[in-house]
């Protein structure tokens, strides 16, 4: 690592890796005494002796210089950045624009020494510019990269067309080189991989979940799950498939040679300033290879838990459930219903220095600090089962079970509550007094999970309302039924319209709408005789329990949510029959 432009002697960057343990004294003295001899920077000589890894040189700079680092070895270029800073500005003082975002008045620029006073001169007139673009003052974000990797990324991106369109019109004018495609170092010039790196921006700068590589028999659908909704976004050529498969595939690190067969994958990039995560997927069709990107963004990840949309006193229920020491907590709900974001929240909530949590993924989504965090592996023969048998021996406070499939992981999991263990996982069922149903079929004993359920957390995703552009309207006499409300009672209630700013769908982001069903002895008691669903229900009504249903008409009288997007994802029909 070069690192003659840093804005850090070399002695302080030795300092600063003796004090992370990542060297020793003797190690330093040598690379010391080298350096008399050939005149190299300290980190260089360090990495020739390979004393230490280029990882570990970027984040010693980074913390002896008080910036941020970044590896701009997986970065994906932002069109928007490149355009306010000329290559001449760039080039001329070892500066790269990493991301601009007007509507978050941020811009992250990367340089080899961020406390250059003649950089920071040099862009300013830029800056204005991209003050009135977003029509507030923008104070840059500095972050520390070597000098050789800021002026290899200006050379990789520069000069190049990035907009999808473009690159398009690039491909339909010039011939694909396919076996430059298939070769491990492909060039991130080639329109193919800058297509690529186009769409996963464009989807993760849109706020997809997932993105969707569907061939068809004549060309190639490209569709976007946006606030839980697929929406068709482009149509390419049949004839650039391969191409881009080949290119997502070497990305992900899958076999490019199997075409047959289900792979699965992971690609990690730079995109917007953060660290962006694809889970992939392709599998065979009789038209060509399906290819799924699951969108795993860590600033999207993790919630606080007052963020979560609940009310003051689904929140002090939740809080007073956590506080019960040992036990299994299950959320429920289909795929995509936000379980996984509700479990983080809660493991976050109780993430502290004085307790040990554990958890078994598949895989692990989104890294928590001071968190042990396991993915489950066919090739290791290590399944949730398993994986909880190993973890009980690793001292845990709390676990986390990704999911409960079958017995075997079920019994585990309980056996770990009744052993003094807080334990966390999801099940799939459609409601939260479903899953004692759900928990018989699996063969457990009622008497061993009644008694130590914490409790059970349904939950749906329901689309928010666009702000700007919602309209009102009074509802007529069988909404009003569905709301459970006298038709002569005076209410507005709101409807999607469609606006430039929610891309004229009329719903602009999502929330969740929850039933929380805590066990306490009445509860224990009735499930241990097997008391009926209606039993059941009626008792849980007297303890505070809000079903799905009312939690959702709560979100549509709030004008939050339509009451068409609450019956898409609830079962309104017992309502209907009221």
């Amino acid at each position: 690592m070069d690192t003659r432009n840093s804005p850090v002697s070399h002695q302080r960057i030795g300092e600063v890796l003796i004090a992370r343990g990542q060297i020793n004294n003797d190690q330093l003295r040598i690379a010391l005494h080298r350096q008399k001899n050939d005149n190299k920077p300290l980190g260089e000589e360090l990495l020739d002796l390979h004393f230490i890894t280029e990882q570990a040189m970027r984040e010693a700079v980074s913390e002896a210089a008080g910036y941020k680092s970044i590896d701009l070895s997986g970065l994906v270029a932002n069109a928007a950045a490149l355009a306010l800073i000329p290559k001449s500005i760039a080039i001329k003082h070892t500066l790269f624009p990493v991301s601009f975002d007007p509507e978050e008045a941020d811009l992250v620029i990367v340089a080899s020494n961020p406390d250059d006073i003649l950089a920071r001169d040099a862009i300013a007139p830029f800056l204005i510019q991209a003050s009135q673009i977003a029509g507030k003052r923008i104070i840059p974000s500095w972050r520390i990269a070597p000098s050789a990797e800021v002026l290899a990324t200006i050379d990789r991106f520069y000069n190049h067309e990035l907009s999808i369109e473009g690159i398009l019109f690039e491909l339909e004018s010039g011939e694909l080189d396919m076996n430059a495609l298939t070769q491990a170092g492909v060039s991130y010039s080639h329109p193919i991989v800058r297509l690529t790196d186009a769409i996963l921006s464009d989807a993760v700068s849109r706020s997809a979940s997932d993105i969707h590589f569907e061939p068809e028999e004549q060309f190639l659908r490209v569709r976007y799950r946006i606030d839980g909704v697929l929406r068709p976004v482009r149509s390419l050529a049949k004839s650039h498939w391969m191409a881009i498969l080949v290119r997502l595939k070497v990305m992900s690190g899958m076999n490019i040679a199997e075409t047959r067969a289900p792979q699965d994958g992971r690609i990690s990039l730079s995109l917007f300033g953060r660290q962006i995560d694809f889970r992939a997927a392709s599998h065979p069709t009789i038209h060509g290879e399906n290819f799924v990107l699951r969108i795993l963004d860590r600033k999207a990840g993790i919630v606080s838990l007052d963020k979560l949309g609940m009310t003051d006193a689904q929140l002090a229920l939740l809080k007073r459930m956590l506080e019960r020491p040992e036990g299994i907590l299950l959320v429920t709900g289909p795929t995509g219903s936000g379980k996984t974001t509700t479990l983080y929240s809660i493991l976050n909530h109780l993430n502290h220095d004085d307790v040990n949590i554990m958890t078994l993924e598949d895989p692990v989504e989104y890294p928590l600090a001071l968190t042990r965090q396991t993915s489950i592996s066919e090739t290791v023969k290590l399944d949730f089962s398993n994986g909880i048998r190993s973890l009980m021996r690793q001292d845990p406070d709390i676990i986390l079970v990704g999911e409960i499939r079958d017995h075997d992981t079920a019994e585990m999991a309980l056996r770990a509550a009744m052993t003094g263990h807080q334990v966390f996982s999801t099940l799939h069922t459609n409601s939260a007094l479903g899953s004692i149903s759900r928990l018989h079929d699996l063969g457990i004993i009622d008497d061993m999970f009644a008694s130590n359920l914490i409790g059970i957390i349904a939950q749906r995703l329901v689309r928010k309302l666009c702000p700007l552009c919602k309209s009102g309207y009074t509802p007529d006499d069988s909404e009003c039924t569905l709301l459970g409300i006298s038709p002569k009672t005076e209410i507005t209630l709101f409807r999607p319209t469609g606006c430039h700013d929610c891309d004229l769908q009329g719903y602009k982001g999502r929330l969740a709408i929850m039933e929380i069903l805590r066990f306490d002895r009445s509860l224990i008691e009735l499930v241990t005789r097997r008391a009926g669903l209606k039993e059941l229900t009626d008792y849980a009504l007297t303890q505070q329990f809000v079903p799905l249903a009312e939690d959702g008409v709560r979100r549509v009288c709030e004008g939050l949510t339509s009451l068409h997007e609450v019956r898409r994802v609830v079962d309104f029909s017992e309502r209907m029959s009221e």
